[in-house]
């Protein structure tokens, strides 16, 4: 067990499911995980917002790759808000911390973001979003895993009115599965990956 957590020597972004405490709140899995945190891009040093944590699988696979930064588990369902507990103590992580509570009037009181990671808003979207471009750092990056069409449409269209750099990925994940003697195949349900970042704007 030891090894598989030595996320930053032996594996790339994307630690598999079972290493995860999951009780009933949905998860990210993990082909969606690598990729999210792929277009992330998160930095040795960076401070991460995770908002609607779920069962902080992608809060513990940032602050892995944050060691030198802070990482911000943003979730208002105290089920799930137990899991990111025993999922930060699994992984023995001293930079993923908890916020219990609601976006975005939570968010005011932690620390500035280069990286924002969204996998859940409760309706608010579009002013979770708002607080994200007031208060991440220059340069910053924001990457919203999307379920739902309306979602999907929200999230761009919202970024796009900011002039971001919008890319949007879709990913339908596809497992091999035996069934007594015979293997199928189990899809699971499609994600949109939408991320944003400011353009650079040349001087002058």
């Amino acid at each position: 067990m030891s090894n598989a957590l030595c996320h930053t020597n032996l594996h790339p972004p994307g630690l598999p499911d079972e290493l995860f405490i999951r009780g009933d709140v949905p998860m990210s899995k993990q082909e969606v995980r690598a990729l999210t945190l792929c277009r992330a891009a998160i930095r040795p040093d960076d401070t991460v917002w995770d908002i609607g944590a779920g069962t902080g699988s992608l809060s513990v696979e940032a602050a892995l790759l944050a060691p030198r930064g802070q990482v911000y588990a943003v979730e208002r369902d105290p089920d799930a808000a137990e899991l990111i507990r025993l999922n930060a103590a699994r992984f023995r992580l001293n930079n993923l911390h908890l916020v219990e509570g609601s976006a975005p009037e939570i968010l005011g009181e932690l620390l500035p973001p280069e990286r924002v990671l969204i996998g859940g808003s409760g309706g608010s979207l579009s002013q979770i979003l708002e607080k994200c471009r007031k208060m991440i750092r220059q340069g910053g990056r924001i990457v919203i895993n999307a379920v739902t069409l309306e979602t999907l449409w929200q999230a761009v269209n919202v970024m796009e009115e900011w002039e971001y750099r919008v890319e949007v990925s879709g990913i339908q994940v596809t497992r091999l599965q035996r069934l007594n003697r015979m293997h199928m195949w189990k899809s699971l349900n499609p994600v949109y990956i939408v991320t944003g970042s400011e353009e650079e704007r040349s001087e002058g």
